[in-house]
């Protein structure tokens, strides 16, 4: 296994304060406190909280956007394409609940990265109701309005992050498996 740089130690020790306190409540202070080193010495590893930030919820859009596009050239269903978002969603909270926490509550924090942070989520939603409305043509999903279908599966994965640290023995394929009966079946025709 890779030793994690200091650098990553940072981020990772941020995210848990971010997702504790907001970022806006963190101070590079409460960071250096948190790591058992002084402040001035985060500088010598990173730029800026923003910077950190950034690093944070651009990686885990990413990483989701990676996903997705793999999902959507997939030659599956689109009832398959759903199952697979859902995996996506739990697969990528359960490796970096944080994260999650960053990308849902302090993505308004973002400055310079701000837009490119919106294409994402702009495009993984699109790509999100794209398959349901395609599903919806095929007949694998009932007629409803895709915009709806979208906005109860991504709110119902986006807040997992909430609920997992509180299970300390889930197992990630039986959360996959009992959201999928919860949100794609009750869609499926």
């Amino acid at each position: 296994m890779k030793q994690e740089t200091r650098k990553e130690e940072i981020i990772r020790v941020a995210a848990k304060l971010f997702k504790e306190k907001g970022y806006s409540a963190v101070t590079m202070r409460d960071l250096a406190k948190a790591l058992g080193i002084k402040a001035a010495s985060l500088y010598n590893h990173i730029n800026s909280k923003q910077d950190i930030l950034k690093t944070i919820i651009i990686s885990v859009a990413e990483e989701f956007t990676y996903g997705m596009d793999k999902i959507i050239n997939s030659e599956v269903s689109n009832i398959s394409k759903l199952k697979s978002i859902v995996a996506l969603h739990v697969n990528i909270t359960a490796n970096n609940t944080n994260g999650m926490a960053s990308l849902n509550n302090d993505w308004m924090h973002l400055e310079d990265k701000l837009d490119y942070y919106m294409q994402l989520r702009d495009h993984y939603e699109n790509n999100c109701i794209q398959i349901i409305k395609r599903g919806i043509l095929a007949s694998e999903i009932k007629e409803c309005n895709p915009e709806i279908i979208m906005f109860s599966m991504l709110t119902t994965l986006r807040s997992l992050y909430l609920w997992m640290p509180k299970k300390e023995d889930f197992n990630t394929q039986d959360l996959v498996n009992n959201l999928t009966e919860v949100l794609i079946e009750g869609i499926n025709k």
